[in-house]
């Protein structure tokens, strides 16, 4: 089944970041609109503005990120995929996240443009 979304695109830039597993959570990185923090054996992954974000720890890549217009009830199925068939079918790559209610995806900046039309094109609707 194919859904048709909402979506919206957050303010601002947001950089994705990878630290060891027994790191601290920065405090910068809970600032702001929009931050993930995920901790697994493996790694501490952290998602916020690039504002917050000191020089020297900053990446080079920039990311939009957009919020699908949930909530979403847990049984509803193909919800995240409809959404990223298009983008991964035209070559886009994204970072997604979810919450309880809804879900994010995280564009790298320069296929922001090729991201949304290919969204607009396959019938899911930008909220300005």
């Amino acid at each position: 089944m194919q859904h048709r979304l909402k979506f919206r695109r957050l303010d601002g830039l947001f950089a994705v970041l990878r630290f060891p597993p027994e790191q601290d959570v920065p405090v910068w990185a809970t600032r702001g609109q929009f931050s993930s923090i995920t901790r697994t054996a493996e790694e501490l992954s952290v998602v916020c503005a690039v504002e917050n974000v000191p020089e020297e720890t900053l990446p080079t890549e920039r990311w939009i990120c957009v919020k699908l217009e949930g909530p979403f009830p847990f049984s509803m199925t193909g919800v995240l995929l409809s959404f990223l068939e298009p983008l991964s079918g035209n070559g886009v790559p994204i970072f997604a996240l979810a919450t309880f209610d809804t879900d994010y995806v995280l564009i790298p900046k320069q296929f922001a443009e090729r991201a949304m039309e290919e969204l607009g094109r396959t019938g899911h609707i930008f909220i300005a």
